[in-house]
C-alpha cells in the first residue's frame, strides 16, 4: 500500500477519537467503517483471518489487556521508587513520578495510533520496517529482543534472591536460578496472551499486597524517625541515576504493539492504556511517599530492606506470583516475536497439534535458557540491565513515540496551531528519549566499572541478597 494511502489511513484511525483530521466533530459510525476497512486492505496481518484456524489469537478484552500492561509494568522495582525520593528530595521525586508518567500516557497513546494506522504491526521491528525500511526491521528487532531478554534475565535474578531471602541461603543461588528458569519456562507454554491475562489478575494482586506489607512495616517501625526532606542537594550524577528508576518504573511500551495486536477490538486500546496508567502512576505515587515519609532518608533500595523481622520474608514471599509473571509476559512477548517471524503468512500460525506445541516450545525453552545463561553470567548483571535499559527502553518508552508521530504526520506540522504545538511536543519527546539514554548510558558504566571489583563472580553461588541491597 502507498505511504500517502497509509498516512490517508491514520486519519481514519484519528477520527476514532471522534475528531477528523482537521479537529472536527465527525460521524463515529463512519469512522469505525473507515478504520476496518483500512484493516481489512492491510497486508502481512500478524494473525490473518482467524475464522478457520483452531488457536486464535484476538481475544483479549480491553481489561485482559490493561491486566497483562499492568503484570508487566509494575513488579518490584516500584519498591525502589523511596530511595529515589531520599536522592532527590519529596517535592523533585513527586514531580518526576506524576510528569513522566503523564508523559508516558501520551506516547503509549501515539503507539495506538500507530497501531491502528498500520494494523500489521505487531513489535518494533514490524514499526522499523514501515520507517526504516528492512534494515529498520532488524535495528528494532535486535534492540526489542537484547532487551527483553534481558528483562528475563533479571526476573530470574529476582527469583533466586527472593528465594535466598526466604529460605536464609538454603542452597547454592544456581539452584534456585535454575528453578526459577523452571517456573518461568512452564507459564510461558501458553500461546495465547488471554490465557496469561488469567495469572496477570494474581500478578496484580501479589505485588499490592507485598508493599502494603512493605508501608505497614515502616510505619510501625518509623526507621526514618519522622524526617523527611523536601530537596536535597546531590551531585548530577547520582541525582540521574535515582531518577532512571523512575524512568524505567514506565517502561512497558516495547510490548504494546504485541498487547493490541491480540485484542478482540483495537480501538478500545485506550481504556486499557487509561487503566495501566492510573494503576501504576497512582501506587508509584502512594508507595514512593509513604513509605520515604517513615523509612526517611536512609530508606534501602528494596524498601524491604528497610524493614525487620519477618517482614522481609513474607513480602517476597506474597511478591512470589509478581516476580515469576511479570517475567512470564515478558518471555511470552519475546517468543511470540519468534513465532510470528518465523510462521507469519502460514497456516502454521493457527495449528493446535504436537508439532505446533513443539515449535513453540523449543522457542520458549531458547530463551529462557539463553536469558539465564545470561544472568547467571554476567557479575554486574544488575548494572548491565541499566545499560541495556539506557540504550534501549529510553528510546522504546519516550524517543520513538516522538518519531511514530511525526512519521504519522509527515507534510502536515504547520497545518494548525495545534498541529505545530504537537510538532513541537513530539520533537522534545524525541529529545527526551535522546538525553535519557546518552546520560544513562555514561552512569551505568561508571557503575559497571566500580561494582565490577567486588562481585561474586559468574555462576556463583552465593549468596546474591547483599549484591542487591
Amino acid at each position: 500500500m502507498a505511504l500517502d494511502d497509509k498516512r490517508d489511513d491514520y486519519r481514519g484511525a484519528e477520527a476514532l477519537k471522534g475528531m477528523d483530521s482537521n479537529g472536527r466533530r465527525s460521524d463515529e459510525e463512519k469512522n469505525l467503517e473507515t478504520v476496518k476497512s483500512s484493516r481489512s486492505k492491510a497486508s502481512g496481518d500478524p494473525f490473518g483471518d482467524e475464522s478457520n484456524s483452531a488457536v486464535k489469537y484476538k481475544t483479549m478484552a480491553w481489561w485482559q489487556a490493561g491486566m497483562i500492561m499492568i503484570a508487566e509494568t509494575i513488579s518490584l522495582g516500584i519498591l525502589s521508587l523511596p530511595s529515589v525520593l531520599a536522592e532527590i528530595g519529596m517535592v523533585a521525586g513527586v514531580i518526576l513520578i506524576l510528569g513522566l508518567g503523564a508523559l508516558a500516557t501520551y506516547t503509549g497513546y501515539v503507539i495506538g495510533q500507530f497501531k491502528l494506522a498500520y494494523p500489521q504491526v505487531h513489535n518494533m521491528a514490524d514499526a522499523g520496517e514501515i520507517m526504516l525500511g528492512p534494515i529498520g526491521r532488524e535495528v528494532f528487532g535486535i534492540a526489542q529482543m537484547l532487551f527483553i531478554v534481558f528483562v528475563m534475565g533479571s526476573h530470574i535474578l529476582t527469583f533466586s534472591i527472593m528465594m535466598n531471602t526466604i529460605t536464609g541461603h538454603a542452597t547454592c543461588s544456581i539452584v534456585f536460578g535454575i528453578v526459577g528458569l523452571a517456573v518461568s519456562l512452564i507459564c510461558t507454554l501458553p500461546r495465547t496472551l488471554k490465557k496469561v491475562s488469567h495469572m496477570a489478575v494474581s500478578s496484580f494482586i501479589s505485588i499490592v499486597a507485598a508493599v502494603l506489607i512493605t508501608m505497614i512495616g515502616v510505619g510501625v517501625n518509623k526507621p526514618g524517625h519522622n524526617v523527611v526532606q523536601a530537596t536535597v542537594h546531590t551531585p548530577f550524577s547520582k541525582a540521574f541515576l535515582a531518577t532512571t528508576n523512575i524512568v524505567f518504573a514506565y517502561a512497558g511500551h516495547v510490548a504494546f504493539f504485541s498487547f493490541i495486536s491480540e485484542m478482540k477490538e483495537p480501538e478500545s486500546y485506550m481504556k486499557a492504556l487509561y487503566l495501566l496508567q492510573g494503576a501504576d502512576v497512582s501506587m508509584y505515587l502512594i508507595v514512593a511517599v509513604v513509605t520515604y515519609r517513615y523509612a526517611g532518608p536512609d530508606v534501602a533500595s528494596p524498601a524491604l530492606g528497610s524493614t525487620s523481622g519477618i517482614l522481609p520474608k513474607l513480602a517476597y514471599g506474597i511478591a512470589i506470583p509478581t516476580i515469576v509473571i511479570a517475567g512470564v509476559i515478558n518471555g511470552h512477548v519475546a517468543a511470540k516475536y519468534c513465532y510470528v517471524r518465523l510462521f507469519r503468512g502460514t497456516n502454521k500460525m493457527g495449528q493446535k497439534t504436537w508439532g505446533s506445541f513443539a515449535r513453540w516450545g523449543i522457542i520458549v525453552l531458547l530463551l529462557w535458557t539463553l536469558a539465564w545463561i545470561i544472568a547467571e553470567a554476567i557479575p554486574v548483571f544488575n548494572d548491565l540491565l541499566g545499560l541495556i535499559s539506557a540504550l534501549f527502553a529510553s528510546w522504546f518508552t519516550y524517543g520513538l513515540s516522538g518519531v511514530f508521530w511525526l512519521y504519522l504526520n509527515y507534510g502536515r506540522y504547520r497545518e494548525s496551531g495545534r498541529k505545530m504545538a504537537l510538532t513541537a511536543l513530539n520533537s522534545c519527546i524525541f529529545l527526551i528519549g535522546l538525553t535519557i539514554c546518552v546520560l544513562g548510558l555514561y552512569a551505568s558504566g561508571t557503575a559497571i566499572a566500580e561494582d565490577a571489583k567486588s562481585s561474586n563472580g559468574s555462576f556463583s553461588c552465593a549468596d546474591n541478597t547483599k549484591e542487591s541491597s
